[in-house]
């Protein structure tokens, strides 16, 4: 499907990839560690998913967010699946901390601290995450 983004992804940074999804580590400033689960084939619902395939993705979504938390040491972990703008399943992993530029709200709302910058070496720590051997998820 060409009008949706997951679909006609070119410029994703893919961390892993297996036959039913990827890990694409997601460019934002304020969220290092932010990144998404996404079905390779476009599939609108979850419930769409057989249920082995959602069981699959959902323990990759577990195991990701255990790494993240060992990793980013974050006060909270977001898991989203909202798909109301982009109607292709997808999860989002969002380490959250209590200053960062949203909190308590979730990312898409409203600033809270508009002077939120993440600290250099929590930045540094997406480079760490590239080269965590995420083949041991699934």
């Amino acid at each position: 499907m060409s009008s949706c983004v997951f679909c006609a992804a070119k410029r994703e940074q893919v961390i892993y990839r297996n036959d039913l999804c990827r890990v694409i580590l997601v460019d934002s400033p304020y969220y290092p560690g932010y990144v998404q689960v996404v079905t390779n084939q476009h599939i609108k619902e979850v419930s769409d998913l057989s249920t082995a395939h959602a069981l699959k993705i959902f323990a990759l979504v577990l195991n990701l967010e255990q790494q993240i938390r060992q990793l980013y040491n974050p006060d909270k972990i977001n898991i989203a699946s909202l798909g109301n703008v982009v109607a292709h399943v997808h999860f989002h992993i969002i380490p959250r901390y209590a200053q960062d530029r949203h909190f308590p709200n979730p990312i898409w709302g409203e600033v809270t601290h508009a002077d939120y910058l993440p600290s250099l070496a929590l930045q540094q720590k997406n480079q760490q995450l590239l080269t965590l051997d995420l083949h041991s998820l699934t």
